[in-house]
């Protein structure tokens, strides 16, 4: 099948409209004046050039995707203090003296979680201000095991409990106890004041 000749009535339209024809903003021409076919027959072949590329040129930067948040202790150090300053720093010395304690220590995650919200909740409700969550250190690192394991698995999860509600509402600040109160091993839990 051939192609059929343009009438001389069809090459004027087509001049009329590529001479109307306004370049879009941002754009550069992709042919020139000389490119519009004079005569019929003639086809027209317009080259776009391709930039180059490398690949992942266009992608944008990768921020860093790690959490590094450090451990327990330092997440506690790091959170904003929401309790009095003074009674805060009598309770990193151990001067003040808790008014109820749990033992979590020994027990699974299972029976520590609902014995730990009976306990904060039990004492807001008491209207106690200071109370000592024991969970302990964790046992010792084997070193010849051949998968590193967690730590102190109660120690970890205690102020992840802490900090959901139900018990968020009750908790105003926590930290780690002083050294005569347990240490590593247990935690301080300052209430806020009831009604």
């Amino acid at each position: 099948m051939s192609r059929r000749r343009l009438r001389p009535e069809e090459l004027d339209l087509w001049q009329q409209v590529a001479r109307s024809a306004e370049r879009l903003p941002g754009r550069k021409t992709q042919f020139r004046e000389e490119d519009i076919p004079q005569r019929p027959g003639k086809p027209v072949v317009v080259r776009e050039t391709i930039p180059s590329f490398a690949l992942g040129s266009a992608t944008l930067p990768r921020t860093e995707t790690h959490d590094f948040s450090g451990t327990t202790v330092e997440r506690l150090k790091k959170a904003p203090l929401r309790m009095d300053a003074k009674v805060h720093g009598r309770l990193k010395r151990g001067k003040l003296a808790p008014e109820a304690r749990i033992d979590l220590h020994g027990m699974t995650l299972d029976q520590a979680h609902p014995a730990l919200m009976r306990f904060i909740l039990s004492a807001h409700a008491k209207g106690l201000r200071l109370v000592l969550v024991i969970t302990g250190k964790g046992s010792r690192e084997e070193p010849y095991d051949p998968a590193p394991r967690r730590r102190g698995v109660l120690k970890t999860q205690a102020p992840r409990w802490l900090a959901l509600p139900p018990l968020s509402q009750a908790v105003l600040q926590v930290s780690e106890a002083h050294q005569r109160h347990g240490g590593s091993g247990a935690y301080y839990v300052y209430l806020t004041r009831r009604g």
